[in-house]
């Protein structure tokens, strides 16, 4: 079927009415993107905003390219210069922001009524309710990329530049363009300005370079102009979910199984260091969040990140960032005026007298603080770029970091994980979970031990059959392996008893989790209860 007859085909089925699902296909919106005559098919439809927005993934059955088309209300040229006044005349006009939504709303609402008989203009039902959508949108919403920040398959969002359209990372089809372009470098800077500004940061020709976070915790990073970015101004935001990804999540996508699940939740709980490593989108910060919510209840936790990615319900955590500096950059002390980088947060957590300490990622001379703190029983987690533990311990060797290998033997876990194809579908595994049991006296080289590997070929966990993180815990805990085994196994039913209740937040999981290292004879009444299981 040729792109045409789908587009014809879309429009005869969904009437752009703005009543259920709204639609606004033409020939000319989807050209030159699909042209006619080539060989496209829908792969997926999701509505965005019912009855304003939807998304439809498209697929070239001749190239394998995918595209991901946002639908959104048509509007006549008269009605654009309309909407364009009316967003200028609130700008000029509204001088409170209320907290609550439907309050800003009913302010957009009343404002597009006065200024319609203001300017004697009479509007239609549909063509109100079209001007509200895209007066709405870039109020309070985020412009043209609305559709691809509210959808939940969205990982990435990259803009390279003026009149290039903007490229999605789905979390099942990889990197595909979308319709979405901005036109000239006047409209992509004033963008680049506004969500910026947004994100409570500064940018400009002077210093045209921005890395925030967005009000829904989605990082942020942009370039303004030409000076850096020969293509113009360019952005790239990294979606994070506002109830983040908890460890059955983690479960349900296959990324690991309920054996590591434990293992995880036991080390955590006892204070094993633990470094996520992987490459580029492998989803290490998301698996680092999530095994976080293994802390046990009070203890003093601080995070220390260049922009903030954790989100941990704990009460009993700072959560620090760094901040740049102004002015020129110091001779002495190689920073700017009022500059505080990661090795300073490092310094200072190590004052407040922490249990965890939280890196959101270790690259620098900041490692060796963050090691030295594991030498002296401080329970350290990070995310760190590598393939393998070979690299990992070759760039913790090398500068800039130069770390001795007695100091990397601190480090007690490895989560070794990657983005892998599974079923011709992009996925995330853990490959490897490594132990780090020492460094050999005679090589001098770091002794290892792989307690888990994920077999690609059948896509299952294997046990290597020992573990010295376990060995470790039955002394610390001065249990037996027949009670590690039952441990074992009562964690593993509260996680079915949580998919059971439907646990799907992640304070709720944490809640649970709290309760278990509080009361846990209490916690496995419950399970016992629901499962209607005999559990030790």
């Amino acid at each position: 079927m040729s792109s045409l007859n789908i587009v014809k085909g879309i429009v005869k089925k969904n009437p752009s009415k703005l009543k259920g699902r709204s639609t606004s296909y033409s020939k000319d919106e989807i050209s030159p993107l699909i042209k006619p005559g080539d060989e496209w098919e829908i792969k997926d439809e999701i509505d965005i905003e019912p009855p304003y927005s939807r998304v439809v993934i498209f697929f070239n059955q001749k190239t394998g390219e995918y595209l991901y088309h946002v639908n959104e209300p048509l509007i006549p040229d008269n009605l654009r210069n309309f909407i364009r006044s009316v967003k200028d005349n609130i700008i000029e006009d509204i001088d409170s922001n209320p907290d609550k939504r439907e309050e800003r709303i009913e302010i957009l609402r009343r404002k597009i009524d006065e200024f319609a008989i203001e300017k004697e203009i009479n509007l239609s039902g549909l063509e109100r309710e079209r001007v509200f959508y895209y007066v709405y949108r870039d109020f309070e919403g985020y412009g043209p990329i609305e559709a691809p920040m509210l959808d939940p398959n969205v990982e990435d969002i990259s803009c390279d530049g003026t009149d290039i359209p903007i490229h999605i990372f789905h979390r099942r089809l990889g990197s595909i363009r979308s319709n979405i372009i901005y036109k000239d470098d006047a409209e992509l800077d004033t963008f680049i300005l506004w969500i910026v500004q947004r994100s409570g940061n500064h940018i400009s020709v002077a210093s045209p370079m921005a890395d925030c976070t967005l009000p829904d915790g989605s990082r942020l990073q942009a370039t303004l102009g030409r000076e850096v970015t020969k293509r113009g101004s360019s952005f790239t935001i990294r979606r994070f979910k506002e109830n983040p990804f908890t460890p059955l999540d983690l479960l349900k996508m296959k990324t690991l199984n309920k054996d590591i699940l434990v293992y995880i939740w036991l080390a955590v709980e006892n204070g094993m260091s633990i470094f996520v490593v992987g490459g580029t989108a492998s989803g290490k910060t998301t698996t680092l969040n999530s095994i976080l919510l293994f802390i046990p209840p009070g203890k003093k936790i601080v995070s220390i990140e260049d922009t903030r990615e954790i989100n941990i319900p704990h009460e009993n955590w700072i959560p620090s960032v760094t901040r740049p500096g102004i002015g020129e950059v110091n001779p002495i002390t190689n920073k700017k005026m009022g500059e505080v980088d990661m090795f300073d947060l490092l310094v200072a957590s190590l004052r407040q007298r922490p249990n965890y300490i939280i890196v959101g990622e270790v690259r620098g001379v900041e490692a060796y603080n963050v090691f030295q703190a594991m030498a002296t029983g401080h329970t350290a987690y990070s995310t760190f770029h590598a393939d393998d533990v070979r690299t990992l311990v070759h760039r913790l060797e090398s500068t800039p970091i130069n770390l001795p290998k007695a100091l990397i033997s601190s480090l007690d876990i490895v989560l070794m994980q990657g983005q892998v194809k599974v079923d011709n579908k992009l996925s995330r595994r853990v490959k490897q979970m490594v132990e780090i049991v020492g460094v050999d006296p005679g090589s001098n080289e770091l002794t290892t031990n792989n307690a888990y590997e994920w077999d690609p070929v059948g896509d299952v966990f294997n046990f290597s059959g020992h573990s010295y993180v376990i060995e470790r815990i039955l002394t610390m805990r001065n249990w037996t392996m027949k009670r590690m085994e039952i441990e074992i196994e009562r964690r593993k039913k509260i996680l079915d008893y949580m998919n059971a209740v439907g646990i799907d937040n992640y304070r709720d999981f944490a809640s649970l989790v709290s309760y278990y290292f509080k009361k846990p004879d209490g916690l496995i009444d419950r399970v016992r209860q629901t499962l209607g299981e005999d559990i030790q």
